[in-house]
Order: structure tokens, then sequence, then C-alpha cells
């Protein structure tokens, strides 16, 4: 099992910062990739930012150039560096990560932090 604990959600003004955080205990060692995924009221969730375990990144791009995805193997902690943020970022953020395990594949999500980014 992987344990996902996010936080650094909040209320922000357009055009401001927050980081998110996301720790990770349980079975990490096999975890191949985390990320992060949004919801926003009425919409389905989709992927924001991703990390794999050979440091490759793949982000949205509506966050290209805003949004940066980092980790800190030491902390077993997963980043989220939001900068210049939009009402439209206004979401449920989600930590993720995949794990493979006897060929098969797992998935872990976090209960999310709210970030709502007002105008």
């Amino acid at each position: 099992q992987v344990h996902l604990v996010e936080s650094g959600g909040g209320l922000v003004q357009a055009g401001g910062s927050l980081r998110l955080s996301c720790a990770a205990s349980g079975i990490i060692a096999s975890i191949h990739v985390m990320g992060w995924y949004r919801q926003a009221p009425g919409k389905q969730r989709e992927v924001v930012a991703e990390l794999t375990s050979g440091g490759r990144t793949n982000y949205a791009d509506s966050v290209k150039g805003r949004f940066t995805i980092s980790r800190d193997s030491a902390k077993n902690t997963l980043y989220l560096q939001m900068s210049s943020l939009k009402p439209e970022d206004t979401a449920l953020y989600y930590c993720h990560a995949g794990r493979w395990f006897d060929s098969q594949h797992y998935n872990y999500w976090g209960q999310g932090t709210q970030v709502t980014v007002s105008s």
C-alpha cells in the first residue's frame, strides 16, 4: 500500500503562487510515476503534471511555463510549484502514485487539497 497526504492548498489572488506538497509513505520503492491531478466542479479529473522515477516530466498544456513538478527523494515528498495562477486553476488537487507489483498496476490517490484563485 501507498499512502499519500497533500498539503499547501488555499486561497490566492490571480497572479499569485502556491506550493503543494504530497508526502508518500508505505511501499514506495516500486512507484514508477507520481503526479498531480485536479478536478473542478462539474468537470472531469485531469492530469496537471507527472514525474517518472527516471526523472521525466509531463505537463498539461494549460500549465506549461507556470507550474513545476519536483520531488525530494530523501523526504519522500512530491511538490507542485504553481505560479501566475489564474481563476481557471481553481480546483481540488490530488496527488497520484502509480506502482507495478506482480505484473499488476495499482493507482493510489491522496484526499485532495483545495486551490482557489480569486480574480
